[in-house]
């Protein structure tokens, strides 16, 4: 089984390199390493060209930028990475088990990479969150059978919640496949912002999402 790893950036160069040096083992097997750029001002495309098999341009948007991958992906199965996040190990054997197993998709458990006791709280909310409502967040390396996309369509068009709504989706499938082993997310938008604020203000845009606001107001606040 091919799996494509779809990662979309924008101003990534600080990250970029390591995450694509990362997935070179993986490349090495025979699967592909897929970078969309949104417009990057700075090296990161240039960084990807060195390490990826494509680098891809689109507008900016996780959503259509992770959309203009799966549309030039040629795996059997599709995995969708941040720029920040590295896998364990074994994400690659883990994913090709559970798509054979019958999933339609899955998720890995997160760590976020901050020594603060509170990101371990943290994530360990997310992870139980996740595998009791079977919702996924980018964060956590969904993964998809490519014919799962082609049932249920590529990521909606939204500049924020495009996951959920997606894991939404997908869940109509079936349950999620939930890997115990944890991919490593960058901590750096909680340590920027203040980590209870940045809690905070992501369990009241979930909740708003949740009431029926926008997207495009959310993103507005989010920003």
């Amino acid at each position: 089984m091919k799996v494509s790893i779809i990662i979309p950036v924008l101003n990534e160069a600080e990250h970029i390199a390591g995450t694509l040096i990362s997935l070179a083992s993986y490349r090495s097997q025979g699967h592909e390493v897929i970078v969309i750029d949104g417009g990057s001002n700075d090296d990161t495309v240039s960084i990807s060209q060195q390490y990826a098999d494509r680098v891809l341009h689109s507008d900016a948007g996780r959503a259509m930028q992770m959309n203009s991958g799966i549309d030039e992906a040629s795996g059997d199965a599709l995995l969708f990475l941040h720029a920040d996040t590295r896998l364990p190990a074994d994400a690659v054997a883990k994913l090709i088990h559970a798509v054979e197993d019958g999933y339609f998709w899955g998720r890995f458990n997160v760590r976020l990479s901050g020594k603060h006791f509170m990101f371990r709280i943290i994530e360990r909310m997310m992870n139980l969150r996740s595998c009791i409502t079977g919702i996924a967040t980018g964060d956590q390396a969904i993964f998809v059978s490519h014919e799962s996309v082609e049932i249920v369509g590529t990521y909606p068009r939204l500049p924020l919640m495009e996951d959920i709504v997606f894991s939404k989706r997908l869940r109509e499938l079936g349950r999620p496949a939930c890997i115990r082993q944890q991919v490593v997310t960058s901590s750096r938008r909680w340590e920027d912002k203040g980590i209870l604020r940045t809690m905070l203000l992501m369990w009241r845009l979930r909740l708003l999402f949740f009431l029926g606001v926008s997207a495009d107001r959310l993103a507005r606040q989010y920003r």
